[in-house]
C-alpha cells in the first residue's frame, strides 16, 4: 500500500526520501502550487498522480476504452520533466491510461482533449511564479478545470491516504500534438493587412508556440526573449510584471510594431502593449474585443472577472448590439465554468486570460489563440491602430493588479474580514471619500462602488501568499488613489498584510 504523505518532512534525510511529503497549503481553489522540494517532494506528486487517478474512478471518468484516460504535459522548467514523471507514475498506479504530449502550453494540453478524445487533464505548470515553483492544472470533463469542490476532494484522498491501486494503466507517449494544435489555431485565419508584432515570450514555453503562430497567418514578427531558457533571465514570463510589459514597450518603439503580445509562463493568458507603446489591461482589450465581437455575433453574452473595469456595464458599444455582461469570480476555473454554463461567447479576466467559446473557441483559455484573434480584430479594422481602439474606450484611470503579501493560512481570514467591516459600513449608510457607496459586490472577496464610478477590490489570491486589490476610477486619478488609500489602511490596520509587489 502506498504510504500516506506526510507534512513534516526535512529535506536531505531519510525518510524525505523513501515517504511523500505534501504540504496542505499547495491545494488552491482551482489547482495545486507548490515550492518544489519545500513544500513537496517527488514522491508527494506520485501521491498526487494516484489521488488523482482515484479521484478520476470515484468520478466514472472514462476514456473511449472505458476506462479513466488522461493527457499530461509539462512547462518548460529545469524540473517539471521529473515531476511530470513522478505524477504518472502515481496515475497509472491508479489504473489510468496515460497519454504524455511532452512539453506543451496549458491550451495545447486542453487542445489535445479534444484533439485525442480523451476526457480529463493534468497539465504539470507554474503559471507565471517564479522558479521553484511548481503544481498541476487538472480538469476532469472538457472544457473545464477543478474548481473547489474537486479541489477539495482532492486533497482529502491524498492528505488522508484514501488511494486505491488498480491494474491495467498505460503508458501512450503522443509526439504530434505541437503542429496539430499550430495547424488547429490557425486554421482559416489569413490576414490582409500586414501587421508587425512583437511576441514577447519572457525565455518560457510559449517561446516555442507563439511567434510560429503569428508567423502562419502572416504576420510580421519581432521576437522577444523567445529562446527557451528555464533561468528566466531577463524577467518572468507574466504578462502583468511591469518588467516585461516595459521591455514589450521598448519593442514596440524600437520596431515601429503594430502591437506587442506577451505571454505567461504556460501560454493561457496574453498581454498587450499597443502601437505607442502603452500598456492596455487585459479587462479593456477585453472590452475592445467584446465591441468587435458584438458586431459579428447578435445578442452577445460576455463574462468578466471582478476585477475588470466598469466600463462593461455603460460601453455604448455593447448596449447598442444588445450585449450582455456578467460579473463572474476571479480565477480560470470559476471563469470557464461560468461562460460555459451561460453559453457565453467570450470571457474576459484582468490578469490576461481570454474563454473564446464557440463558435471563436473552445471555452478554455489560450494565450495563443486570444492573439491571433486580436490580429482579426486589427485585420477587421484596415483604418485604425490600436491605440485608435484603446482611445476609442471611456477614459478611466486603473491600477494594475497588486498584491500585498498575506500568509495562505490567514489570507482569507483578513479577507473575511474586510467584507465584514465594508458591509456593515455600507448598511449603516456611511459614505466613503465623501460619497454615498452604491453597491458592495461579495461573489469573490468585496468590490466597493461609490455614486460616480470609483470602485476598489480586496480579495485572496488563489495562487500564491498574498491577496489582491484592484482600484478604478472614471472621474480622476486622485480619486483612485484615494480609494487605494482607503483599502490599503483598513489592510494595514490588521497587521498581518505586508509589502506589495508594486503600488501605485
Amino acid at each position: 500500500m502506498f504510504p500516506t504523505p506526510r507534512q513534516d518532512l526535512t529535506a536531505n534525510s531519510e525518510d524525505y526520501e523513501r515517504l511523500p511529503y505534501v504540504k496542505p497549503t499547495g491545494f488552491r481553489e482551482y489547482d495545486a502550487r507548490w515550492v518544489f522540494e519545500q513544500d513537496i517532494n517527488l514522491m508527494g506528486i506520485q501521491a498526487l498522480g494516484l489521488g488523482l487517478g482515484t479521484q478520476l474512478h470515484e468520478m466514472g471518468i472514462k476514456g473511449p476504452d472505458g476506462k479513466p484516460a488522461i493527457v499530461v504535459a509539462h512547462d518548460y522548467r529545469a524540473y517539471s520533466a521529473s515531476i511530470k514523471q513522478a505524477l504518472m507514475t502515481g496515475l497509472m498506479s491508479a489504473g489510468v491510461a496515460v497519454h504524455d504530449i511532452g512539453l506543451a502550453l496549458s491550451p495545447v494540453a486542453y487542445f489535445a482533449q479534444f484533439a485525442l478524445d480523451l476526457p480529463a487533464v493534468a497539465m504539470v505548470t507554474a503559471s507565471h511564479n517564479e522558479n521553484g515553483w511548481t503544481g498541476v492544472k487538472i480538469g476532469a470533463e472538457r472544457p473545464l478545470t477543478h474548481g473547489p469542490d474537486e479541489m477539495a476532494r482532492l486533497r482529502d484522498i491524498v492528505l488522508n491516504g484514501e488511494f486505491q491501486l488498480r491494474d491495467g494503466g498505460s503508458f501512450t507517449y503522443v509526439s504530434d500534438i505541437k503542429e496539430r494544435y499550430l495547424a488547429d489555431v490557425t486554421k482559416d485565419v489569413k490576414l490582409t493587412r500586414k501587421l508587425k508584432v512583437v511576441a514577447a515570450c519572457g525565455n518560457g514555453t510559449a517561446g516555442a508556440f507563439a511567434p510560429a503562430a503569428l508567423e502562419a497567418i502572416g504576420c510580421e514578427v519581432i521576437p522577444l526573449h523567445t529562446d527557451l531558457d528555464y533561468n528566466f533571465p531577463h524577467h518572468n514570463p507574466n504578462p502583468e510584471d511591469m518588467t516585461m510589459l516595459h521591455a514589450m514597450a521598448e519593442a514596440v518603439k524600437a520596431h515601429g510594431a503594430d502591437m506587442a503580445l506577451g505571454f505567461d509562463g504556460d501560454g493561457d493568458r496574453c498581454g498587450v502593449i499597443d502601437d505607442e507603446g502603452e500598456e492596455i489591461f487585459a479587462d479593456k482589450v477585453g472590452l475592445i474585443m467584446a465591441r468587435d465581437l458584438c458586431q459579428l455575433h447578435d445578442n452577445a453574452q460576455f463574462v468578466v472577472d471582478v476585477k475588470s473595469t466598469g466600463l462593461f456595464l455603460t460601453d455604448p458599444v455593447l448596449k447598442a448590439n444588445g450585449a450582455t455582461t456578467d460579473y463572474w469570480k476571479t480565477g480560470h476555473s470559476y471563469m470557464k465554468r461560468r461562460v460555459n454554463a451561460l453559453g457565453a461567447l467570450a470571457g474576459f479576466e484582468k490578469s490576461g486570460h481570454y474563454f473564446l467559446n464557440n463558435p471563436i473557441g473552445r471555452g478554455y483559455d489560450d494565450g495563443v489563440l486570444t492573439a491571433i484573434r486580436l490580429c482579426q480584430l486589427m485585420d477587421r479594422n484596415p483604418d485604425k491602430t490600436f491605440s485608435d481602439l484603446r482611445r476609442d474606450l471611456g477614459h478611466t484611470w486603473s491600477s494594475p493588479t497588486m498584491a500585498p503579501f498575506c500568509p495562505d493560512e490567514r489570507k482569507y481570514h483578513i479577507v473575511d474580514q474586510m467584507v465584514a467591516d465594508f458591509t456593515k459600513r455600507f448598511e449603516a449608510g456611511e459614505k466613503l471619500l465623501g460619497q454615498t457607496v452604491t453597491e458592495v459586490v461579495t461573489v469573490n472577496g468585496i468590490r466597493i462602488h461609490l455614486e460616480d464610478g470609483t470602485w476598489g477590490l480586496i480579495r485572496a489570491s488563489s495562487n500564491k501568499p498574498s491577496l489582491v486589490v484592484v482600484v478604478e476610477s472614471p472621474t480622476s486619478e486622485q480619486m483612485m488613489r484615494d480609494m487605494f488609500t482607503l483599502i490599503d489602511e483598513a489592510l494595514q490596520a490588521t497587521g498581518e498584510v505586508g509589502e506589495y509587489d508594486q503600488k501605485l
